[in-house]
């Protein structure tokens, strides 16, 4: 086995988009799934709704070798790639004085949350334009923006869980934002309503989002029409 390469602090997130090819396995997928998903590692399966992709994965662990494995493995199950995601769980620079279960929860999530079957993921940057450049601002005017960005979030606590892992350095954005709802509509509310704070308003730019269902895999391989062979 190749040796574990483990993040100094906290865990490698991987999110893959996948279409199911004529031949996929169900079987095979979903044991690619469950050997994933142990000790510390969690996979969290979606079907996906619209043409981007069938289902989705959320896999989250220290050992960002047992992701690149799940990756091969639902491949190899015939399922293609078409989008995918790479980032680290973080504690933002801003969250200084939170209480330590909560910076835990951040730094090492316990997915999927209960009740919350509606789920979606983005990724966004803050932006460097010339009249509104995040990283010329002083901490002190980022750190303001920032709460009050986390104070329009708080409003929806029990209706949204928001997993927000870095991703600079690592993949095409910033940041990628993971949301789990009770509702779907809970998914838009929270994200119209938060693009007002100024944090979003004058300094995010945003990726293409993907939606879904959280369910076990067995059900979403059924509902996306693969079979085991």
């Amino acid at each position: 086995m190749t040796e574990p390469l483990i993040p100094s602090v906290g865990w490698g997130v991987l999110h893959l988009f996948c279409k199911a090819r004529p031949d996929a396995d169900g079987e095979a997928v979903v044991t690619a799934v469950k050997e994933a998903a142990d000790g510390d590692h969690q996979v969290v399966a979606f079907a996906v709704l619209g043409h981007k992709a069938d289902l989705g994965f959320l896999a989250v662990g220290p050992d960002v070798w047992r992701l690149r494995r799940l990756q091969s493995a639902l491949q190899q199950a015939g399922l293609d790639v078409v989008d995918s995601y790479v980032s680290l769980t973080e504690v933002s620079e801003y969250a200084k004085g939170m209480p330590p279960e909560m910076l835990d929860a951040r730094l090492h999530p316990k997915l999927p949350p209960d009740g919350m079957r509606a789920v979606c993921f983005y990724p966004m940057s803050k932006r460097r334009a010339a009249d509104a450049n995040w990283y010329t601002l002083p901490y002190d005017e980022r750190l303001r923006l920032m709460l009050e960005h986390g104070t329009s979030g708080r409003n929806f606590r029990g209706r949204i869980l928001q997993l927000v892992t870095g991703s600079t350095g690592v993949d095409d954005y910033e940041w990628g934002v993971t949301l789990f709802g009770v509702h779907p509509d809970d998914l838009k509310e929270c994200v119209y309503t938060m693009r007002f704070d100024e944090a979003s308003a004058r300094y995010a730019d945003f990726g293409p989002f993907f939606t879904g269902m959280v369910a076990d895999i067995e059900e979403i391989l059924e509902v996306c029409g693969v079979r085991a062979l």
